[in-house]
């Protein structure tokens, strides 16, 4: 066959390999499939263009299989596929083959451009922006918190993208904090330091470490981690962490450590409000080559209210029905698919399991809580408990206080508007009362 023949046929059935995708993948089609090109098949293998080296990495590790079985099944024939791209792009999709080591595959998806901004994640989007514009000079280190699925992910990835199509040869390291440790136990025991201080200490101009707080407990690593950090710092060398938790809220983590953490800038995200959830899934949708009714997209949002994930995880389920459905994304396809999501802000919960997490979480008894005493670490957690117990059950004003030493009305109604106006104010409570919340729903949730 010639080289023009085999253009030619790669062309012909490409279309019919995008449709045999989206029948049977999916969920893992999006819409950038159509930015790929195909060159030629030939000797039982379809060559594929990519656009850049980020799209070349994550089709190559993420989407062999289904491709080949996609070209397969649509041939007839035991073909299989390679993805290639431009040589300079080519070139930087081996740096990073090479720098991660398929520990992080950047995801397409995970841009600046695809990332949806709301009043709870701006100054966290913009800090990365302005880190990825002047990586080692701007906010160095940057430390992200929040929950988990709420986009901090995202932001790690979309920031070291827009450092690699500023300047393509920044030896970029991103990895886990449960890939570091194990790197670093490994090579304690073949004696092999030499090596690891070399790749993590001279060979990287930008560290990106995902949930940073699991280095807690881990005495040996964060004496290692606290020198890598001087030297990179010292070199002005890039740092980038998330966590679920800020710097000093990571238990049994090494008071320098925190120190250095908080010497750059920390931010945080928070669960996104429902315009910003709406935006979430009209773009997550779009990705997918799905335009959503504005109905629907109202739909999802309502009944998602805690994190990115679950809306991600909503469409997919959409997706699924509509194909049932005869292709049919419209409200009743929605309600179907979501019958059985009930958001956090409906679901009711017992006292005794407030009473559980609140306890536990600030280590005090319900003796302490039920008696009169008014010290502050006692009369705090009363007041949550009461906050929690008229946000998350049907219980009167004169009920709760009854189940907290016989306390009236008022006495609850102080105790809510103290806890709201901290809420309101004080960013660290706020996210402390997030994580009680969170742990709630999820005990509320295993006993259902």
């Amino acid at each position: 066959m010639s080289t023009l023949d085999s253009l030619q046929y790669a062309q012909s059935v490409w279309n019919d390999i995008l449709v045999y995708l989206q029948q049977m993948h999916s969920p893992l089609v999006r819409q950038w499939f159509h930015e790929l090109v195909p060159q030629d098949m030939t000797g039982g293998l379809l060559t594929v263009r990519c656009a850049t080296a980020i799209q070349q990495q994550y089709v190559a590790v993420k989407c062999r299989d289904m491709f080949t079985e996609a070209v397969q099944s649509v041939t007839g024939k035991l073909v299989s596929v390679n993805f290639t791209c431009g040589t300079t792009a080519a070139a930087a999709g081996n740096r990073l083959a090479d720098i991660y080591s398929n520990e992080v595959i950047l995801s397409p998806d995970y841009s600046f451009d695809n990332f949806v901004t709301g009043p709870t994640n701006r100054m966290a989007h913009a800090a990365c922006q302005a880190v990825a514009e002047r990586p080692g000079k701007t906010y160095n280190p940057l430390f992200i918190h929040g929950a988990p699925g709420l986009g901090k992910t995202h932001l790690l990835q979309a920031t070291c993208q827009e450092i690699l199509r500023r300047q393509d040869d920044t030896r970029i390291i991103y990895l886990s904090c449960d890939s570091f440790i194990n790197h670093f136990m490994e090579c304690v025991q073949s004696g092999d330091m030499h090596q690891f201080r070399n790749i993590y200490r001279n060979r990287v101009d930008v560290l990106v470490i995902d949930d940073i707080h699991f280095l807690a407990g881990h005495d040996r690593t964060q004496e290692e981690f606290f020198h890598t950090f001087n030297t990179l710092y010292q070199q002005s060398r890039q740092i980038i962490l998330s966590s679920d938790s800020p710097p000093n809220e990571i238990p049994e983590l090494e008071d320098r450590l925190i120190s250095r953490f908080n010497s750059g800038l920390v931010t945080r995200v928070e669960r996104p409000c429902f315009e910003t959830r709406c935006a979430i899934v009209t773009k997550k949708a779009r990705l997918r080559g799905i335009n959503l009714p504005e109905n629907v997209v109202r739909h999802i949002a309502s009944r998602v209210e805690s994190n990115i994930r679950e809306l991600e995880g909503a469409i997919t389920k959409i997706q699924g029905y509509a194909m049932l459905n005869g292709g049919r994304y419209d409200l009743d396809t929605a309600r179907q698919a979501l019958e059985d999501m009930v958001p956090p802000s409906e679901r009711m919960v017992s006292i005794q399991q407030i009473i559980d997490q609140v306890t536990a979480f600030y280590n005090v008894r319900l003796s302490d809580l039920q008696s009169k005493k008014r010290h502050k670490s006692i009369t705090l957690p009363r007041q949550v408990c009461m906050y929690l117990a008229r946000q998350r059950t049907r219980y009167s004003l004169e009920e709760v206080g009854g189940y907290f030493g016989g306390r009236d009305h008022t006495t609850v109604m102080h105790a809510v508007e103290k806890i709201e106006e901290a809420r309101r104010i004080d960013s660290t409570f706020a996210d402390m009362l997030n994580r009680i919340e969170m742990s709630l729903l999820a005990a509320a949730a295993k006993s259902a």
